[in-house]
């Protein structure tokens, strides 16, 4: 039973959020303790990213050269080639999605790939794990400035307004507090390695605040008032479809590139994440209002799936793996 339920919800942190998302809706803040809730947010994203850079090591950073090839396509794939097949796919699925959801599915789009999870699923694969923490890292790094430029190049082909104003905000406040954390990381960054649980702590909460200010101030300002039960359920489907799309890209972009079984899962299991932990802080502070609801469901509608179906794709490779690969002692 134990193992059924760790395959259906492998990341303990998916029934947190859900519940977090229910609050909202059943019992949004309001007035002035909206606005506290709202100041602690931007506090708690001004210090995660602060932990983010002084958390980089500048070791990864500088290796991402030794397999620059790789690295290179895990780039492209991540902020420009899942970009470009979200911007296609969501033109010929706007009917189903909503009209009110489109931004947030772009927004979604330009996100940098996930830290821990891609690089544990490239572990349970029996991928190159080496490469993973790398890509990750440099994922995390770029993604600060490239995806609100990215998420603005979307939004303008889309036919969508948009408030350049905000890029500036969104730079001032992530990338300034993660340089800062580079620059303090000989004082700080071994407390924080040697203290992993305050980093994954302050992670979450920074996620599930984020989460419920934005919503709250969405359900208050009557956003999702207008739109039925059964929009979310093609939303889930359609974000379903688009992780299957980018996975099928994945696959055949790394047998295309020639990468052998270890850079091909690296680079699989980074293009198909999209980060949660940077998605909400930065759609917090691009949206500070009510939109900013809208513009986060839709990262958290294909966080569900990516978590659950990355992982049961990734306990299968591991295993036809370990099944292909004959014992140490075989041939003695």
């Amino acid at each position: 039973m134990r193992g059924l339920i760790d395959t259906l919800i492998p990341d303990r942190f998916i029934p947190v959020l859900l519940a977090t998302v229910a609050l909202a809706a059943l019992l949004p803040a309001a007035g002035d303790a909206l606005e506290l809730l709202s100041a602690a947010s931007i506090g708690a994203i001004v210090t995660l990213f602060f932990v983010h850079g002084a958390r980089l090591s500048r070791k990864a950073v500088i290796g991402g050269f030794a397999r620059l090839r790789l690295h290179l396509a895990i780039v492209a794939f991540t902020f420009l080639v899942f970009p470009l097949i979200g911007l296609g796919f969501t033109a010929l699925a706007a009917p189903a999605i909503g009209a009110a959801f489109l931004p947030g599915t772009l927004f979604l789009c330009a996100l940098p790939t996930t830290v821990a999870s891609s690089i544990a699923l490239v572990s349970i694969a029996r991928g190159n794990v080496a490469a993973s923490v790398i890509a990750a890292a440099l994922s995390s790094m770029l993604g600060v400035v490239l995806t609100p430029l990215i998420f603005a190049a979307l939004l303008s082909s889309s036919g969508a307004p948009v408030d350049l104003s905000q890029i500036g905000k969104v730079v001032l406040i992530l990338a300034l507090p993660f340089a800062a954390g580079q620059i303090f990381r000989p004082i700080v960054g071994g407390w924080i390695e040697a203290h992993p649980v305050v980093g994954r702590t302050l992670d979450r909460v920074t996620i599930l605040l984020a989460v419920y200010v934005a919503l709250s101030a969405a359900v208050g300002g009557g956003l999702f008032a207008g739109i039925a039960l059964s929009r979310f359920a093609l939303l889930l489907a359609a974000m379903l479809i688009l992780l299957a799309l980018i996975a099928g890209a994945a696959m055949v972009g790394g047998r295309l590139l020639g990468f052998d079984y270890g850079d091909r899962t690296a680079l699989l299991f980074a293009a198909v994440q999209k980060s949660v932990i940077s998605g909400t802080p930065m759609a917090r502070i691009l949206f500070p209002g009510a939109e900013a609801g809208l513009i986060i469901l839709p990262l958290i509608v294909y966080y569900i799936p990516m978590q659950t179906v990355t992982a049961v794709m990734a306990s299968r490779m591991g295993g036809a793996r370990d099944a292909a690969t004959p014992p140490a002692s075989a041939g003695r």
